[in-house]
């Protein structure tokens, strides 16, 4: 088995540590080991880790650190904690910190291995899901809801940004317009109304028509994509 996707253990105990590591190395991960928590944070900055497994009792700089500054540094990445420390306090501060799920030691392999596939299939394999899609000088912060464009801001209301989100993440793909109307408009027929072509309009008055380039596009009798030509 074979898997694109690199994991970071944290973990103070050698033989542990090497049993993991031999263990996830079997099911296709490639995994780095850190012995202490400093090690730990220099192979977090050094690398792109699809998830990260941390002991709570590291030397030099505790998990319960790292996770907070993982987790601060990139929102998205799966944190699990493995140590023996199982009462409920000791959870709760994991989980107030970042933590998306923590294991009490000993632990079988098939309960590990099941919760990683369980937060590597919530995540894009192999990448850091964003929060802001950038097309061209378009910017569009989805947890924000703002858009910029070059250096201008540009006010939307709330289907237009929802249209017009929908649009990027499709990644110059068309998008017909049955589809717009269910996830937009959360209609699942086609109301005979031309809404989807007024609100295009609204957006290429705001984010096309004061630019050079333009983004907004139409592939007749099929629908619309975003995508510098």
């Amino acid at each position: 088995m074979e898997s694109n996707h690199r994991i970071l253990l944290a973990e103070d105990e050698p033989k542990l540590g090497q049993i993991v590591q031999e263990e996830l190395t079997r099911e296709g991960y490639q995994t780095d080991v850190a012995y202490d928590g400093l090690v730990a944070e220099k192979l977090f900055k050094e690398h792109q880790y699809s998830l990260v497994l941390l002991d709570v009792n590291l030397p030099y700089k505790n998990g319960l650190a790292l996770c907070k500054e993982f987790r601060e540094a990139k929102k998205h990445i799966p944190i699990i904690m493995l140590t023996s420390l199982g009462e409920i306090n000791d959870k709760l501060d994991a989980f107030n910190l970042g933590a998306d799920d923590y294991i009490v030691k000993p632990f079988h392999f098939n309960e590990l291995f099941a919760r990683i596939k369980v937060f590597l299939k919530r995540s894009d394999p192999g990448a850091e899901p964003s929060d802001k899609l950038n097309i061209s000088n378009l910017e569009i912060d989805l947890l924000n809801k703002t858009v910029v464009r070059g250096d201008t801001n540009i006010n939307l209301t709330a289907k237009e940004f929802a249209l017009l989100a929908l649009l990027a993440k499709s990644k110059g793909k068309v998008i017909s317009k049955q589809d717009i109307l269910e996830k937009v408009w959360g209609l699942s027929f086609d109301t005979g109304t031309n809404t989807i072509e007024v609100y295009i309009s609204f957006l290429r008055n705001k984010v096309d028509k004061p630019f050079d380039t333009k983004l907004i596009h139409t592939k007749p009798g099929f629908g619309y994509f975003v995508k510098e030509l």
